[in-house]
Parts: structure tokens; sequence; C-alpha cells
């Protein structure tokens, strides 16, 4: 988009410049409160995302101030192996500041990286949910009702939903029963605990093979980073194989941050998880944390019931939302 050209309406539309990151994160608080970023997430989220593009970054401008913003990205550098997914896109964020808002330029701004987001061939376009660099999965419909009608305007339809839970660790504690299942599975032969460097190469093949790139991809960015080695509890079976695992810490350094977590799928039923769960709760109590959190499951999976049969509660709820138009 053209970077000085205004059009009508309470301001202009332009295309990402550089001096841009202050006052859009400045203008982000007012206009999603319940979500501010600091620049460095917006650093870290979006500007060293090998799928950048500044053109696909709308900055809204008025009376030479930042007022909102939208944000497409499609895949030029694939998450793993070569699928660059052709024909799909996300709208990461989009927001506008509440002064200049009942003027069409949420509007405006959305349609604008919807068009250049068809102008690259994408027909489909999931609203946040962008993996790995997601800020949230979803719509929280109930703490943005105005986004929900402009995005239904525009045509992004409900495909499931998403929540977020938390727990209080203050004076949490491993519950006997989760002890003693944990003590059956290792006079089995099951092992729990640390990885070693040489288990890195087993974890990191069972979070590809069964949950897809996202999550070996957050694996190796918390170890990258600096992340310790005793975030993660590992479970082996009797043969040795990596098994399992859940850790805390892994996302942006958030050490209450859970997850990820997960088990083989001919594992699962066992009780591992429930041990992996609650030997990861312990070790983050110990380590101070006062809670711990996560953004993202379905609240009546396996995963969301086992969650809850340890204490967490739902705190927010994300509609997954998704444009798909005919090429």
């Amino acid at each position: 988009m053209d970077h000085a050209t205004p059009h009508a309406g309470p301001g202009h539309v332009r295309a990402f410049a550089p001096g841009d990151v202050a006052p859009l994160v400045a203008a982000w608080a007012r206009g999603a409160p319940y979500d501010p970023v600091t620049p460095e997430r917006f650093r870290l989220q979006v500007l060293l995302d090998p799928n950048f593009d500044p053109a696909g970054l709308h900055v809204a401008v008025r009376d030479g101030a930042v007022v909102g913003a939208a944000y497409g990205v499609r895949r030029t550098v694939a998450t793993a192996g070569g699928d660059l997914e052709p024909e799909q896109g996300w709208v990461p964020f989009f927001f506008v500041d509440p002064a200049v808002r009942r003027a069409g330029l949420g509007r405006r701004l959305l349609t604008g990286v919807l068009d250049w987001l068809a102008g690259h061939g994408r027909t489909r376009v999931d609203f946040a949910s962008y993996t790995p660099h997601y800020f949230l999965p979803g719509l929280d419909r109930a703490a943005y009702p105005d986004a929900a009608r402009l995005l239904a305007k525009l045509g992004f339809r409900p495909r499931g939903e998403a929540v977020a839970m938390d727990l209080g660790l203050v004076g949490h504690r491993m519950p006997d029963a989760v002890r003693e299942r944990a003590a059956a599975l290792a006079a089995e032969g099951y092992r729990f605990g640390t990885p070693r460097d040489d288990d890195l190469v087993g974890l990191l093949r069972l979070a590809g093979d069964e949950f897809g790139p996202d999550w070996p991809w957050a694996i190796r960015r918390a170890l990258e980073g600096g992340a310790p080695l005793d975030r993660i509890v590992t479970a082996h079976d009797p043969s040795g194989r990596v098994v399992g695992w859940a850790m805390h810490g892994a996302y942006e350094g958030l050490a209450e941050r859970f997850g990820p977590f997960g088990v083989r799928a001919d594992q699962r039923g066992t009780g591992l998880g429930k041990v992996l769960l609650h030997l990861t709760l312990e070790r983050m109590r110990a380590a101070g944390a006062h809670g711990a959190w996560f953004l993202w499951t379905g609240e009546r999976s396996p995963a969301g019931r086992l969650y809850r049969s340890a204490g967490f509660v739902t705190t927010r709820t994300f509609e997954i939302l998704r444009r798909e138009v005919r090429p």
C-alpha cells in the first residue's frame, strides 16, 4: 500500500514503516485493552517471524498518530518440511482506538489486509490462530463484541472453540492417587525425569510425529533461548522410548505458562498424562510459581477434562474463526 496517500474518513491507512512500533503498541493497549503487548513481544512474535512482510501490516494514522492496525501473514517459510499452505492466510490481530471507531476504519483496515492476502492467492483466512506466532487462539467475543460483529460482516464464521485455563498453585500438592500411580508405573519399568541431551532427539520426534510441527518448534525455541532442561519432564516406557512429556516456560520465557504437553496415542489411558501434569506442576511450585495457565485447549476434549480434574478453571473462551472465498 502507498505510504503517503490518505483516504477519506478519519485518517489514512498505509503499510508498516520504521518508527511505528512504539506508537502501534501504545494504540494496541487502547484498542485491545484486555490483551496489551510490549515492544519486546511485538518484536518476537511479528518482526522476527520469518514470514513477516511489512506490506501485510496495515497501519491507520490520524493527525500523525497511529490509531489502529491490522496484520495479514502468509507462509513464505514453512514451519517444517516444504508445506507453505498456499491457500491459507491469517489475520493474527487487528484493533482500532476507541476514539476513532464507528467511522469504518476497522473495516478499511481488515478489507485492505484481506485484499492483500487474496492478491497472494489466499482463499482461506483464519483469524488469530496463526501458529506458532499467535497472540491469542481466536476471538474473545465477550471482550471484543465490536470486533465480533465486524468479522462476521466480512464473512468470518465459527469453526470451533478454544478455552484458556488457570490454576492457583499456592498450597498445591500432588494428589496421593497420582503419586501412587507414578509409583506403579515406575514398578512396571517406566521412568520419569528431566531429559538428558540424548533424550531430546526422541522427544522432538514424538512431538512432531504425534502433534505436528508447532510443538517441536516451541521446544527448540525455548531451549535455544536458554530455558533449563528441568522445565521439561519426560516419560520413558520400559524399552527406553520417550512416550510423553510436559513442560512449562516454553512460550516467550513465561515460567508460569504451562505446555506444550503430550503423550503417545498408544500410551493414553495409562495415567501417564496425569502423572506428567502433576510432576510439572510440582516443579513449578518448587520454583516459586504462584499459578499455572495456558491459552488453548478444547474444554470438552480429553485434555480439557484432565486439566479440570487437576483443578484448572476456564478463564476465557475463544471462537476459532475462518473466512473462505471460492477462487
